[in-house]
C-alpha cells in the first residue's frame, strides 16, 4: 500500500492546538448542525447494486478531453476575473493578477489507497502541471483524496508560493515536504488579505479524514475572494443548512460562484448538495451566478456522470438564475455565457 498517500498524522501537540477551536468537541471538528450518514450494514447490498448497475451512464463513453492549457492567454491583462476548469473541483483562477489553484487534484484515481481505482474521466491530466505559470496561491478546502492528491501537490511544489488550508491540513503538506513557513491554515470566518483580495474561509457541512482514524480531525469549508471591483465564492463540498444564509448575510453579495453539484446519494443527504439544493443554496448565499462543480471528474456516487450538470441547469433556468458550464481547460471570464451541452458528445 502506498503509504504516503495518507499523509501526516495528527500529534498531541496539533490535536491541543485544534481544541482551541470553537469547532472542536468531543474530540474531533463538528459541524454547525447535527449531521450524519444514514448508511448502515444493511444499506451496502443496495448501494452496491446502484453503484455497479448501468455502468455505461455512470462514466463517459469516451475520455473527456482537456484543452490546452494558453499560458499568454491566461496571463494577459484583464479587468475580469478568468479561470479554467479540470473536471471535479480543480479550478485554476486569475484575479487581481495572481494565479490561484483551488483543490488541484489532477491525479488520474480518487482512490488511491483502496484495492479498486476511481479512475479520472480524463486522462494525462497530471501532466498540464508543467505548462501552469507560476503559482501565488494554493487553496485546499479539506483533505479527502478527490481534493487533496499526492501526486498533485509533489508536482506543483516547485511552482508554489503559498498555501492556504483548512485547519489541520497543514500536517499533510509537511509530510510531503512542504515548507511549513508557507502554510497558512484557517479556521471557519478566519480571513487574510492577500494583494488586493480578502480571503475568507467558510463553513461546509461535511467531513473529513484520509484513513481509518482519522475522520473529522481536520476542517472542511469553501472560500470566499472580495477584492475592490469582484466578489466570488468556491462553496466547498457539503450539504444543505443554515450556513448558506449565514454566508450571504456576512459576505455578499457574490458576483459569481462555484457550486458544489455532484456525488450526492440518499444515504449522504446531509454531506452533499443535490443539484436543486445547489442552485437553492446559491440563492441563499445571495450569488448572482453560479458554475456546477464537483462532477465530471470521477464516478464517486451511483448517479449517472451527466445528472448533476443536467439537473442542475434545469433548475437554474427553473430559478432564474443565470449560470455558465465551460469545457474542461477553457479560459473563460466571469462574464462570458458557455451553456452549450458539450458533455451530450460524452
Amino acid at each position: 500500500m502506498p503509504f504516503h498517500h495518507f499523509g501526516g498524522k495528527i500529534t498531541t501537540p496539533l490535536r491541543n492546538q485544534y481544541q482551541q477551536s470553537p469547532n472542536w468537541k468531543e474530540g474531533k471538528f463538528q459541524n454547525l448542525q447535527p449531521t450524519r450518514m444514514n448508511i448502515g450494514l444493511k444499506d451496502f447490498p443496495k448501494l452496491l447494486y446502484q453503484q455497479f448497475n448501468n455502468r455505461s451512464q455512470k462514466q463517459p463513453s469516451q475520455p473527456i478531453p482537456i484543452q490546452s492549457f494558453e499560458k499568454d492567454k491566461f496571463l494577459s491583462d484583464d479587468p475580469v476575473i478568468k479561470f479554467a476548469w479540470y473536471g471535479h473541483s480543480a479550478i485554476l483562477l486569475r484575479m487581481n493578477g495572481k494565479n490561484i489553484f483551488i483543490d488541484p487534484m489532477l491525479g488520474p484515481d480518487a482512490s488511491p489507497i483502496a484495492p479498486f481505482k476511481t479512475e479520472r474521466f480524463s486522462k494525462d491530466s497530471l501532466d498540464l502541471i508543467d505548462d501552469f505559470p507560476d503559482l501565488d496561491l494554493v487553496l485546499l478546502t479539506h483533505d479527502h483524496y478527490d481534493h487533496l492528491d499526492f501526486e498533485s501537490i509533489k508536482r506543483l511544489k516547485a511552482k508554489t508560493k503559498r498555501y492556504y488550508v483548512a485547519l489541520g491540513v497543514k500536517r499533510h503538506l509537511q509530510k510531503w515536504g512542504v515548507d511549513a513557513a508557507l502554510v497558512e491554515e484557517f479556521d471557519w470566518w478566519d480571513s487574510l488579505d492577500f494583494d488586493g483580495i480578502r480571503i475568507t474561509f467558510t463553513p461546509t457541512r461535511h467531513f473529513s479524514g484520509r484513513g481509518m482514524t482519522d475522520r473529522s480531525l481536520s476542517l472542511w469549508g469553501g472560500w470566499a475572494f472580495q477584492s475592490a471591483k469582484e466578489s466570488i465564492w468556491f462553496s466547498g463540498d457539503g450539504g444543505f443548512g443554515d450556513h448558506f444564509e449565514e454566508i450571504g448575510k456576512r459576505l455578499g453579495t457574490f458576483d459569481f460562484a462555484f457550486m458544489e453539484c455532484g456525488q450526492y446519494n440518499e444515504h449522504w443527504r446531509q454531506l452533499h448538495l443535490f443539484p436543486d439544493e445547489s442552485v437553492i443554496a446559491a440563492k441563499h448565499a445571495l450569488v448572482n451566478k453560479i458554475m456546477p462543480v464537483h462532477w465530471a471528474g470521477f464516478n464517486l456516487a451511483p448517479h449517472g456522470w451527466k445528472e448533476p450538470v443536467e439537473q442542475f441547469t434545469s433548475v437554474a433556468l427553473d430559478q432564474n438564475m443565470e449560470y455558465m458550464v465551460p469545457q474542461l481547460g477553457q479560459i473563460v471570464k466571469l462574464d462570458e455565457k458557455h451553456q452549450d451541452k458539450w458533455w451530450d458528445a460524452y
